[in-house]
């Protein structure tokens, strides 16, 4: 008894040092500045206030969600279709360097985002893709190897006699993919589109590298942008982040379960 009670000691501790932070944007977003200095960040306000959250709905924030909206619809669209030809292709065709194309394609996970940055912008200057739509999503809508990888591993564990009796039919790989293994694989999907949806959403250093103007503007980088005269202005950040954070919050409430299940029957961790 004493165990289990430490235990749940332990994990509400924990719990608490995880959601503290979100406590702190609400309650800073919903305090006036005088009241910001005036009290601990961990206070709540009184009364609270719901200008802040006005003032950025007032402005151009409410554009900077709409763009980020389509860019992570575009990115998750493309990494769907494009990360399922490939990562079935990994797994269910057969070719020549096939295994070593993939695991030197998947090692490239060991580099870090910020050393091919410069490289991708160099080539997008060269495009004249900075500054547009296509800069923005063409490094990350075709796939990624995390993403190919989740989806071949899924792939590898199914029958493979489900696919043989296909090809006695006469369905061609083409017809397999779409009739047979896209149904069974829709948890794998459902992880891989979750996934791709809050690395999107939360993008950052390269929307604030490729993009300059308020027509690709996304919202984190509209978040970091929110700077008066004198200093940082923390409110409206603040307000900024409830209103970024709230969509997203929102996914990991309705697919939580899916997330775990998902996981479960990948196998991976």
């Amino acid at each position: 008894m004493t165990k289990r009670v430490l235990l749940y000691l332990v994990l509400a501790a924990g719990a608490f040092v995880s959601v503290f932070p979100y406590l702190l944007v609400v309650l800073t977003a919903v305090k006036t500045r005088a009241q910001l200095s005036s009290t601990a960040p961990w206070l709540p306000p009184l009364p609270p206030t719901a200008s802040n959250l006005t003032e950025m709905l007032a402005g151009d924030f409410p554009r900077y969600v709409l763009n980020t909206a389509l860019m992570t619809l575009a990115l998750t669209a493309g990494q769907l279709v494009f990360t399922t030809f490939a990562a079935y292709a990994f797994a269910r065709l057969r070719f020549r360097g096939r295994d070593v194309l993939f695991w030197l394609y998947v090692a490239t996970m060991m580099v870090p985002s910020a050393v091919t940055m410069i490289p991708l912008f160099l080539i997008m200057r060269e495009l004249g893709l900075v500054n547009t739509w296509y800069g923005l999503l063409a490094p990350y809508i075709l796939g990624t190897p995390y993403g190919i990888f989740l989806m071949r591993q899924f792939f590898k564990g199914l029958p493979a006699g489900l696919e043989e009796a296909a090809r006695i039919d006469g369905a061609g790989p083409l017809a397999i993919l779409v009739r047979i293994m896209l149904p069974l694989c829709r948890p794998a999907l459902g992880t891989l589109a979750i996934i791709t949806v809050i690395s999107s959403w939360n993008s950052f250093l390269w929307p604030l590298i490729i993009t300059s103007g308020d027509e690709t503007k996304v919202i984190t980088v509209a978040i970091a942008t929110l700077k008066s005269g004198i200093g940082v202005d923390y409110n409206l950040m603040m307000a900024g982040s409830l209103i970024a954070l709230a969509p997203m919050v929102a996914v990991f409430i309705f697919f939580q379960k899916h997330i775990v299940r998902s996981v479960a029957l990948t196998g991976l961790k």
